[in-house]
């Protein structure tokens, strides 16, 4: 997916304040990412496709309402991104690091999205059920899930974007974990894909 494949799959699906919100969040990510590596500075000049719409098609994927639990949202993908296009939803982000909770936190105040939360620490201290939890780039499946799993409910999606060792992880975490586990392919890169599980539960 080009630059311009991006904005126009974007612009064709969020109203124009939505697309400004990102215009924005792309903006300051890549101010910031001359203070701290937030992303790889070969993927700034692919930021609508490598991270915005990769982040935004979660999105399609989940169901319309609930809290939204999005693990090590670092520079703000796919959380800050998707919380551009749904300011009405209760997103809660939490960053281990303390001066990307703070980006994470000012960004979105920046951003007037007043329904996020940052949570500066790890998932495993958070202890409410949510409707959605997301993790991009994090770790692998069963690791995941084990580090939040206490935040779930049986009624809850995981959406966890993968490379291309997608099917082998989930191979993985169902030698751990009971659940309905499938594997979607990106629409932003033909080599990644996107783990959706549901009723996950210990064995």
């Amino acid at each position: 997916m080009t630059e311009d494949d991006a904005r126009d799959w974007a612009t064709a699906r969020f109203d124009a304040q939505a697309i400004e919100r990102l215009d924005h969040l792309a903006a300051i990510v890549t101010v910031e990412s001359d203070q701290q590596n937030l992303i790889a500075r070969s993927t700034l000049a692919k930021i609508w496709a490598r991270h915005i719409v990769d982040s935004l098609q979660l999105m399609s994927l989940a169901p319309d309402e609930g809290d939204w639990l999005d693990i090590g949202t670092g520079a703000g993908f796919p959380g800050l991104a998707l919380a551009a296009v749904q300011p009405g939803r209760r997103f809660v982000l939490v960053e281990p690091r303390r001066l990307r909770a703070d980006f994470l936190r000012e960004t979105a105040a920046t951003l007037a999205l007043p329904r996020v939360e940052v949570v500066t620490g790890k998932v495993e201290n958070v202890r409410e059920k949510v409707a959605i939890i997301s993790a991009r780039a994090v770790a692998q499946v069963a690791p995941v899930i084990a580090s939040a799993i206490q935040c779930a409910s049986n009624e809850t999606l995981w959406l966890l974007p993968k490379g291309r060792s997608a099917r082998e992880e989930v191979a993985r975490a169902k030698q751990r974990w009971h659940g309905m586990f499938h594997v979607e392919q990106s629409i932003t890169d033909p080599e990644s894909s996107i783990v959706i599980a549901h009723g996950v539960r210990a064995r």
